[in-house]
């Protein structure tokens, strides 16, 4: 699904951002990324969406190895992907249902086939009511809801969502939390960065945490070595 395999960046003026980076999240999967600001873990999410390249090493997304992949196929492997961001990035001019059509009109999906898909999403994350309600009118919560709505219009196989409850509150960030994790049990693996300690702690998911720019601990491995142990 997806795997890093001896990966570095390095930035011109910033310097290296991450050090011999491997890991595997497999089909399904629901994974903490967690680590101190500036530890690594958005340059990691934008290699996994294709935002950046490795400077060294290999990302491999959905079967296609990074050093391989054209400028030109981005687009079309992305849509494999659903990204959600922690300012959501909703079109203040649009309703809630003409946010989440528009990223389904700009990948060419017939317009007769929107609105019977905008329904069923909104549905699926609890806005059906909102549906012509504009971002302002929505809580913070809500308009975290929509952006996941809007992530989920290709029927991603990962869902990447880069500290998706740093704007909310307590209550709304267990529901979004609980929504990542609803979408998660339909099959789609999940990509958490989370600098909430609290949500993962009462978790049991993997975690992987990064530190200046490397793997400090990934309780994948750690689980596999208690088992071994057991044994």
């Amino acid at each position: 699904m997806i795997r890093f395999a001896s990966v570095f960046k390095e930035y011109p003026r910033t310097g290296l951002a991450l050090s011999d980076v491997s890991f595997t999240v497999q089909k399904g999967e629901f994974v903490f990324l967690t680590g101190p600001s500036g530890a690594g873990k958005s340059t990691i999410l934008k290699l996994i969406y294709l935002d950046e390249f490795p400077s060294k090493g290999d990302v491999w997304i959905a079967g296609a190895r990074s050093r391989q992949v054209k400028r030109r196929e981005v687009p079309l492997l992305r849509r494999k992907l659903g990204v959600v961001f922690q300012d959501f990035r909703l079109l203040d001019d649009r309703t809630v249902e003409a946010n989440v059509g528009f990223a389904l009109e700009v990948t060419g999906v017939p317009r007769d086939r929107i609105p019977p898909k905008v329904s069923r999403l909104l549905t699926q994350v609890g806005l059906a009511s909102k549906a012509t309600a504009y971002p302002r009118e929505l809580s913070g919560g809500e308009q975290q809801r929509v952006a996941i709505a809007r992530a989920l219009v290709n029927d991603p196989m990962v869902l990447v969502a880069d500290e998706p409850t740093g704007n909310l509150d307590e209550r709304a960030t267990r529901s979004v939390f609980q929504l990542l994790r609803d979408i998660n049990a339909l099959g789609t693996a999940v990509i958490m960065a989370t600098h909430d300690l609290d949500v993962v702690r009462r978790a049991d998911l993997r975690v992987l945490e990064i530190n200046r720019g490397q793997v400090a601990f990934d309780s994948a491995d750690d689980s596999r070595a208690g088992t071994r142990d057991a044994s």
